[in-house]
């Protein structure tokens, strides 16, 4: 068996082991909630200790394969001309992840059938909004300080960064080489800590699962059953989207690369962070086939613009919310929210809980109470592994079409070797 195979049944063989030991502690300590708080706190440093082992290699990965991938493209005009194709495929994922959100909740009405008290309006939430002014979105984008924002591990202006960075590289010709073996040598070495580090994963896979069902219970997936069914049914479609779209680029070889990345995507769903899958994705991307230097350029930028699940929940939480107060929002301001939601949403990469803290501004901003979100609280665990998991098919398969579009993409056959 292929270490990558091996990997994918490790992960899954941890989810399994993970639920099962959540129900028992469940079942064992049903009356006992502090002693279901302080297992569940202990089977999380399992989960903690792997993302913090992601967290700490994503700022370098990022930095070093993003400005190796820029100043190998040459000059400005490739840099651009790329760019301008990503963005393009960017901005559109995003359109139509906003826009089927927005259709699904109003064809379903999840918020008027989930039968629920609603907490009170003027009750907290525990997510703090995000600075919704055009200001306030600039201020995030753009860092006062790259170390500060590799501390932080702030995507976005990394990613700022690495493109000036790669940019003036490539600008100053034969001067700048030795610094681009040198991040190429360190993009190497830090893929290599990756593979190291998802030795770890399914043992994450395992502590993330144990503990939310030993403090949730099987239970919490009826309650909100109808709901979950229904966002995941929307997920999927989603993920019909963009494989047709793919498909309509790649032809057959884009279900080739969706079967590639089943570890990737189980990494993402099982630990509900697409950056678990980052570096895993890359590897994936050009074993598939892809130019290296489209993958180092156009997957960090996926990272911060092409978050497809999480854009769709956005607008699907955001209704069903209104909904559940019994609030009515006309055509014209569920427009205004998927416009407002489209530009905010670019500004949030690396924010903890991103969605729900875009999701707390714009309920502010159109008088929604904030308070809904403790409707989701429960569940956004289970609800932030899919839109994880789908996040990673929507930057796997922009890095894919990007370097078809720029025809760097290796030929079928070479692409369509055994996965």
């Amino acid at each position: 068996m292929k270490k990558s195979n091996r990997l994918t049944l490790y992960i899954v063989l941890g989810m399994i082991l993970g639920i099962l030991t959540g129900y028992i502690i469940f079942n064992s300590y049903a009356n006992d909630e502090a002693a279901i708080k302080k297992i569940a706190d202990n089977l999380s440093i399992l989960t903690d200790v792997f993302l913090r082992l992601v967290k700490m290699i994503i700022a370098p990965l990022v930095f070093s394969t993003l400005v190796t991938g820029v100043a190998k493209l040459g000059d400005i005009k490739a840099v651009g001309r790329i760019g301008g194709k990503t963005m393009l495929w960017f901005i559109t994922a995003t359109f139509v992840s906003l826009f089927l959100g927005l259709i699904l909740v109003n064809i379903l009405q999840p918020g008027h059938s989930l039968n629920l008290p609603v907490p009170d309006s003027h009750a907290s939430a525990g997510v703090s909004g995000t600075d919704m002014t055009l200001r306030g979105f600039f201020r995030h984008v753009f860092p006062d300080s790259v170390i500060m924002a590799m501390a932080n591990n702030e995507i976005l202006q990394i990613v700022i960064f690495a493109l000036f960075f790669g940019v003036a590289i490539a600008a100053i010709g034969e001067k700048g080489l030795p610094v681009v073996k040198l991040l190429d040598a360190v993009a190497h070495i830090m893929l290599k800590v990756t593979s190291y580090v998802m030795n770890f994963a399914p043992f994450a896979v395992f502590g993330a699962m144990a503990a939310i069902i030993s403090q949730k219970g099987l239970g919490i997936l009826l309650t909100y059953g109808t709901f979950i069914i229904q966002f995941y049914g929307g997920l999927i479609l989603l993920w019909i989207i963009l494989s047709l779209a793919g498909f309509f680029v790649l032809g057959r070889s884009a279900f080739n690369l969706l079967g590639r990345l089943k570890a990737p995507l189980l990494l993402a769903f099982s630990t509900a962070t697409s950056e678990a899958a980052y570096p895993r994705t890359m590897e994936e991307l050009e074993k598939f086939g892809c130019d290296s230097k489209i993958v180092s350029f156009v997957l960090p930028l996926g990272y911060s613009f092409n978050l497809d699940g999480s854009m769709m929940y956005m607008t699907f939480a955001s209704m069903f919310i209104a909904q559940a107060y019994n609030m009515h929002l006309g055509l014209e301001q569920q427009i205004s929210m998927l416009l407002v939601l489209m530009i905010t949403s670019k500004g949030i990469a690396g924010v903890p809980r991103a969605s729900l803290v875009v999701i707390a501004g714009t309920l502010s901003m159109f008088h929604i109470p904030e308070a809904g979100l403790l409707l989701l609280l429960g569940v956004d665990h289970i609800l932030d592994m899919g839109r994880s998991a789908t996040n990673v098919i929507g930057n796997a398969m922009a890095t894919a079409v990007v370097s078809k579009w720029e025809g760097s993409l290796a030929k079928e056959p070479e692409a369509l070797q055994e996965v």
